[in-house]
């Protein structure tokens, strides 16, 4: 029995990644400047005369240069925000033991964003206090920080306001949601014309300003978050049985729940720095997950990854191609996508319950 689930997860991962192969080869070509090959055989030249010691650059230019500089950095950064918001959907849900915590329906994604929102508006006035190279790292930071308190306010106060009740999460998580979002809306009747146009990038969600460095650094905290989820399953397994049963077994609960917060506040905070508020990306994507291979945190976690990538991928690329050459904001195609799921969800829920 165990050989033919272990077959089925298998089988399930293997069209998950087909899936997020198919889609990124597909929206690499889908935009509104078309990519033919000869595009990518001169991107291959000059890849190898960068690489050569000797000869002359070849100098990039008409779709060569947006397949290389625009197109290329913006599905694999649509790619790393999925998988990130998947991962740490799958997080939350794992320490408030609720298939429906998500960070954007529990404020942690507004909380970062309402980090931005303030640095845009109150930091920008002060921009000589800050070197151009500080005021690069100065939003992905403050909008991990925003994040992060958001993910501990939740995290201390539903254990001391409403203990043990979803319900009591869930609303706690919709009054900081309201509490974010009355702070952006302070923040956008205070910005000037240049910074309203910022802010509504952070309220609508885009990815238009992808680049090589966004794609790097978040590459590598996913990869360094994924692996501290990896050495960690064993305990966020025994976590999901109940605080008493986790102690009961040798987990340390409190540094494990510090510790979620801190993975989930860099995975949020930084996919709101790059590309603002995504909402239900993290809700939808560990529960089809969970649907598919159980709640094994081993298995979950990677594929909620997978689902995550490949939902925020089909999301933006759909976003950019449908009213060519105008772009529709991702965060609207993600919200289109998630009230539905979550009204299905909750109905399912409630026939369970009777």
């Amino acid at each position: 029995m165990n050989f033919f689930i272990q077959q089925i997860k298998k089988s399930t991962f293997l069209v998950s990644l087909l899936l997020v192969l198919s889609c990124i080869l597909f929206a690499l070509q889908a935009g509104a400047v078309k990519i033919n090959w000869s595009d990518w055989s001169n991107l291959f030249r000059w890849g190898h005369s960068l690489l050569s010691s000797a000869g002359e650059v070849i100098p990039l230019d008409g779709e060569t240069y947006i397949l290389w500089h625009l197109r290329i950095p913006r599905v694999l950064l649509a790619v790393l925000v999925g998988a990130s918001l998947g991962l740490a959907g799958a997080l939350v849900q794992g320490l408030f033991r609720n298939p429906l915590a998500d960070p954007s329906l529990l404020g942690v994604t507004t909380g970062a964003a309402c980090a931005a929102a303030l640095t845009i508006v109150l930091i920008s006035e002060k921009s000589f206090l800050f070197s151009m190279e500080a005021r690069v790292w100065l939003l992905p930071f403050v909008s991990f920080m925003g994040a992060f308190i958001t993910c501990m306010s939740l995290n201390i106060g539903s254990s001391w306001l409403t203990p043990g009740s979803i319900a009591g999460l869930l609303l706690l998580g919709i009054a900081l949601n309201a509490l974010g979002v009355a702070v952006i809306g302070l923040c956008t009747y205070l910005a000037t014309d240049e910074q309203l146009r910022s802010l509504s990038f952070w309220t609508l969600g885009s990815l238009s300003g992808s680049s090589w460095t966004m794609v790097l650094l978040l590459g590598l905290v996913l990869i360094t978050v994924y692996l501290w989820c990896r050495t960690q399953a064993q305990q966020l397994n025994a976590l999901n049985l109940g605080e008493a049963t986790a102690k009961s077994l040798g987990v340390l609960v409190p540094r494990l729940r510090w510790s979620i917060s801190v993975m989930v506040a860099l995975l949020a905070g930084l996919s709101v720095a790059f590309c603002g508020v995504i909402g239900f990306i993290g809700l939808i994507a560990p529960h089809l997950a969970r649907a598919l291979i159980g709640a094994d945190m081993r298995a979950l976690l990677s594929l909620s990854m997978l689902l995550g990538a490949f939902l925020m991928l089909a999301a933006d690329t759909l976003a950019r191609t449908i009213v060519i050459p105008a772009e529709v904001p991702v965060g609207i195609f993600t919200a289109l996508l998630g009230g539905p799921f979550l009204m299905l969800l909750l109905h399912s829920k409630r026939q369970r319950v009777g």
